[in-house]
């Protein structure tokens, strides 16, 4: 038995020793054959990887197994990642609803309370992007209403939730809309909660300048920006945007507008505000109108129509004693 496992040791170490050469002198071979440059050993390695790489396929599927595992679990992990962040979003979004219902109510008693009567001319007739100017010197787009619409220069153009431009040009079917953001746009706004007037201009900026400011100290980044209502260029309370500030300290306003996804846009019929010609007709009846008059209190039928006539036809001066006339007799 002992000579039987010697013998057997003495085979085993020169058979693992020539393996060893054999594979050593076989990656030798292939190393030289993958670096020799030459043309035909050029075809010959094109010959070898066409005759044994699409066979390896069955090799390769394990490994793409597990490269797939791997990115399905990152993207489960994503998945995780945003479900949880939507979660609390959706919480928030639920405390911002009901404090939107609750202002929705208070506003709806206050305008009771206050019998506030809004404009019945300020409709809207809702238009659909068609094209845009394309052009970096020229900030508009083009609408699907136009002239027979009844669209109408100069009426301003919303996304739904913020100021977008005003109509510069009507066809019958079209009409142009100049964005807040061209170098020809100029909108008269007011700062909240400031109080201060001042001019959103255009540059051709994602972010129009804020210009003719009286006062920046009362103004901080955040501040709301609505339409003024100056010069009957915009109806006021139209929502513009936020204040915000650039990187040389000059104050911009960051638009509430989506401008990436201008599709659908609100063109607001606005017909001007009414002109007062005469002011004074405001204050003083016209001549010939009886406004009828509260009766002083503890005179009679003759001295109240007595007082009546001295308000028609008043009269100024002082009695025979030097006093004045009584006061119902101004």
């Amino acid at each position: 038995m002992a000579k039987d496992r010697s013998q057997r040791d003495d085979y085993t170490a020169p058979l693992r020793r020539l393996l060893t050469g054999v594979v050593c002198l076989c990656l030798l071979g292939i190393f030289l054959v993958w670096r020799i440059d030459s043309p035909r050993v050029e075809r010959f390695r094109a010959q070898v990887v066409d005759a044994v790489v699409p066979s390896m396929d069955w090799a390769m599927i394990p490994v793409e197994g597990a490269i797939n595992l791997f990115r399905d679990f990152q993207s489960y992990q994503r998945l995780a990642e945003q479900n949880r962040e939507l979660r609390s979003e959706l919480r928030q979004m639920r405390a911002w609803k009901e404090a939107a219902l609750q202002l929705e109510q208070e506003n709806a008693r206050l305008l009771d309370l206050n019998n506030v009567r809004l404009d019945p001319r300020l409709t809207y007739v809702t238009g659909v992007v068609m094209a845009d100017s394309g052009s970096p010197f020229r900030q508009s787009v083009i609408l699907n209403v136009g002239a027979r619409d009844g669209v109408r220069d100069g009426w301003a153009a919303m996304d739904g939730i913020g100021l977008v431009g005003r109509i510069s040009g009507t066809g019958q079917d079209t009409a142009r809309v100049i964005l807040l953001t061209d170098a020809a746009s100029a909108v008269p706004a007011l700062i909240q909660p400031s109080g201060q007037s001042t001019l959103v201009v255009g540059d051709n900026s994602p972010a129009p300048v804020i210009d003719f400011l009286e006062n920046p100290d009362l103004v901080r980044p955040g501040d709301r920006v609505v339409t003024s209502g100056d010069g009957n260029v915009f109806p006021a309370g139209l929502l513009i945007g936020q204040v915000t500030q650039d990187r040389f300290g000059r104050l911009r306003v960051r638009l509430s507008a989506d401008y990436e996804r201008l599709e659908f846009l609100r063109v607001l019929r606005h017909h001007g505000s009414e002109v007062i010609k005469d002011p004074g007709g405001l204050v003083v009846p016209a001549p010939g109108i009886n406004i009828p008059q509260p009766r002083p209190e503890g005179l009679g039928d003759e001295a109240a129509a007595e007082a009546e006539q001295w308000r028609i036809t008043p009269r100024r001066g002082s009695g025979s004693c030097g006093r004045p006339f009584p006061p119902w007799r101004w």
